[in-house]
């Protein structure tokens, strides 16, 4: 890779579901001979891990007006201004053909010096509503990738649909064989995402520990709780005597969900893209607190498709969820059309598409 190589900026918050997508579009970027920098936060920089090593990571200053108390809130506006005014430095500097904004706080500097510089730039949106810095931006960029369809967009405003890019650990299990549930070693996978997740703590053991004893006495599990939800989960199983495997984080998720004969999950949309990727049977969960509850919209075409079986918040409870675990385990047939129905809803072409959009908004510059 040379230094005059084009060089394209991803700016993505603090959570995995803005991050992956980002890192899938950084894999593919390199693989075309371009150069690669994320700009993202301290929270965000949790989650570089998988990036290329190649991609260089700059951590900003952003804020959110959503959380903390009076001071913190009061101070937004400085750390944002200092963000911005940091971000348009180094792209003075740096001189990006194009800037991607992956959504979150700490996109609010890289989206907001593009605009001054007249850089070409676009934002991904994942979910199926915008959250609120891609809709402050939709009307300040060149382009309105869309992850989820239909997404609801700001009057006016024209998204393209891409799909959700996944990581090349997803790709190398795309539609890897299922292996649908019978008498002998079955895998569950619990994913609760980082927020929203005690409930998933709270409900998931108990309903797999009232499976019948002939089903779950094949049964291994891997459950993803936050770490203040950890050991008491862990003991639970071990009291049970259920196999299972606990970690606030999975590194290995792509692999855990290829193996499983049923994934439990809230309906983020990398998570719904990576099932879907992959083909497996799931329960989802749509995180209640989620802004304009954008996770039964994610969840929407897999559910109607017939891969996943969407239980509501307000409707969850151990005896519900032992109910539905027990219709998908204890039918093979059915497990298998819900994998492939999971199938049927994927985009595997994803981060081409996007990367497509970016090699256009490229070209509009030159």
């Amino acid at each position: 890779m040379t230094a005059d190589a084009p060089l394209l900026v991803l700016a993505a918050g603090g959570t995995g579901g803005h991050l992956f997508p980002a890192q899938s579009l950084a894999e593919h970027m390199l693989r075309q001979g371009w150069r690669v920098k994320l700009s993202t936060d301290a929270r965000g920089a949790r989650y570089v891990g998988g990036f290329p090593h190649t991609v260089e990571i700059e951590e900003i200053r952003s804020a959110t007006f959503a959380r903390g108390g009076l001071l913190a809130r009061a101070a937004a506006p400085l750390r944002i201004g200092a963000g911005i005014l940091g971000a348009t430095w180094r792209m003075i500097r740096d001189r990006p053909d194009v800037v991607v904004g992956f959504g979150g706080y700490p996109t609010i500097p890289a989206l907001s010096a593009a605009r001054v510089l007249k850089i070409p730039r676009m934002v991904h949106e994942q979910n199926g509503v915008l959250g609120r810095v891609n809709r402050a931006f939709a009307r300040r960029v060149d382009a309105v990738a869309c992850g989820t369809w239909p997404t609801e967009l700001p009057e006016g405003v024209e998204g393209t649909h891409v799909g959700n890019p996944v990581r090349a650990a997803v790709m190398e299990r795309a539609a890897s064989g299922y292996i649908p549930p019978g008498d002998y070693p079955m895998s569950i996978l619990v994913i609760g995402g980082s927020q929203g997740a005690r409930i998933m703590s709270d409900v998931v053991p108990p309903a797999i520990a009232a499976l019948p004893p002939e089903t779950l006495r094949n049964i291994r599990v891997s459950h993803q709780a936050r770490d203040e939800d950890g050991e008491r989960v862990a003991g639970f199983y071990a009291e049970a005597g259920i196999n299972a495997d606990v970690e606030p984080f999975f590194r290995d998720v792509p692999r855990r969900i290829s193996e499983a004969q049923l994934v439990i999950s809230r309906a983020g949309a990398s998570s719904v893209a990576d099932i879907s990727v992959i083909g497996r049977p799931s329960i989802m969960v749509p995180y209640a607190a989620a802004t304009a509850d954008h996770q039964t919209a994610n969840a929407r075409a897999l559910t109607e498709a017939g891969g996943t079986i969407l239980i509501p918040e307000d409707a969850l409870s151990p005896e519900v969820l032992t109910r539905e675990i027990a219709r998908v385990l204890d039918n093979p047939a059915g497990a298998e059309q819900m994998a492939r129905a999971a199938l049927s809803c994927a985009i595997p072409d994803a981060t081409e598409r996007l990367a497509a959009l970016v090699e256009t908004l490229a070209r509009k510059r030159g």
